[in-house]
């Protein structure tokens, strides 16, 4: 307000006694609208502290006398009537509010399924890897794709012939060579979901839980398919079994029978295939490794001298090398290196030449990186057999 309409207005509240009074009504009007719209949503909040918390359920199936057999969170499933006044129609998987004492379905709602396991594992959409990022492992590729690749992609194949492919295969190696590049290079083949965690995961405190989370492991690969289930150090939860043992123990071999169940409950030229990796293949279960679950088994050992050559060419391929690198004397000096060390050496060998202020990797760098990493390897290896 400008300040002579201010002036103005103040001087004709004194001079006028009845614009004076009509002035404070409005004012007044306006502080009790403000008033109630207060009070209304003071009242509102009140009703919803008054309002009883309804129960979420999942429908298993509807009856024909038009009652619902619900799941609770807790696991118990009960037969209850649905509400005349629910004007929407119902299916089995959906999810609805209860009332709390009758159980009574009182509306259906939106309502996306909470999967806990996800807390525990990593979904990759899109993984980045190919098999053309995979080195001296051409043997083990041309297998895999043959058990698992060719049955997602062309499935009538085997319809037409009539025969049921692995569900699954077992890679078994030690650490670093490959394992898992080879199931994200699979699932980025087949435009699959990447599904990655580690048996001891599973591994849960409580009565139950891990098998549940099992379920629903598989359950979020249904829901995601195409999907590639990538389970880690499966020995974790698939050693042999033993008569007697804690109850830790026994809780391992309760969520291992879920994880042969799921196994078997789904077919075998579905769009849901399973690579477990182990570097201990001789303490797992044979119920594991029988015919109809992971009954391919394929060793993914440390490459030879060719196969780190190509190892090495895969991971200098964006590097700025000198014309004097070598990469073949590297790979004849780099004995029992793995993948993975062969990975670290060229990293190393660049953070050599920047240390150096060069712009180029030279093969004084490669040989330093060499030396280095074969010692981390051996002082690795002494400290492991400490522990043993």
């Amino acid at each position: 307000m400008a300040s002579e309409d201010y002036v103005s207005r103040n001087n004709r509240l004194d001079d006028d006694p009845l614009y004076s009074i009509s002035f404070e009504n409005a004012r007044l009007e306006e502080e009790n609208k403000n008033l109630k719209r207060t009070v209304q949503f003071y009242q509102t909040e009140l009703e919803k502290f008054r309002t009883p918390p309804f129960i979420v359920s999942e429908i298993l199936s509807i009856t024909d006398e038009k009652k619902a057999i619900i799941k609770l969170p807790n696991q118990s499933n009960f037969l209850v009537e649905i509400s005349q006044s629910l004007k929407k129609e119902l299916h089995s998987g959906d999810m609805v509010l209860n009332e709390q004492k009758s159980l009574v379905i009182i509306d259906k709602i939106d309502l996306t399924k909470n999967f806990p396991v996800e807390n525990f594992l990593i979904v990759d959409n899109k993984p980045k890897e190919t098999w053309n990022d995979i080195g001296g492992l051409s043997k083990e590729i041309e297998l895999v794709r043959e058990v698992l690749e060719l049955p997602l992609t062309k499935p009538e194949v085997f319809k037409e012939i009539g025969i049921s492919p692995p569900k699954g295969v077992l890679l078994n190696g030690p650490p670093g060579t490959g394992k898992t590049m080879i199931a994200k290079a699979l699932a980025k083949e087949t435009n699959a979901t990447f599904i990655e965690l580690v048996g001891s995961e599973l591994v849960q405190k409580f009565i139950g839980e891990g098998a549940k989370l099992v379920k629903d492991l598989f359950e979020l690969a249904r829901k995601k398919a195409p999907t590639i289930i990538f389970i880690d150090e499966i020995d974790a939860i698939a050693a042999k079994r033993i008569e007697t043992g804690t109850s830790g123990e026994r809780e391992v071999q309760r969520t291992f029978m879920q994880l042969l169940g799921e196994i078997d409950g789904f077919d075998a030229l579905s769009d849901v295939k399973i690579i477990a990796a182990t570097n201990r293949i001789d303490i797992l279960d044979e119920a594991i490794l029988r015919a109809g679950r992971l009954e391919r088994h394929i060793t993914v050992g440390k490459p030879d001298e060719a196969g780190r050559l190509e190892i090495l060419r895969i991971h200098t391929r964006k590097m700025k090398l000198h014309s004097d690198i070598n990469l073949d004397e590297i790979a004849k000096k780099a004995l029992n290196f793995s993948g993975a060390d062969l990975k670290a050496l060229v990293t190393e060998a660049g953070y050599c030449a920047i240390r150096n202020n060069r712009k180029r990797v030279v093969q004084d760098d490669m040989l330093s990186a060499l030396e280095k990493v074969k010692k981390e390897e051996e002082s690795y290896n002494m400290l492991s057999q400490t522990f043993l």
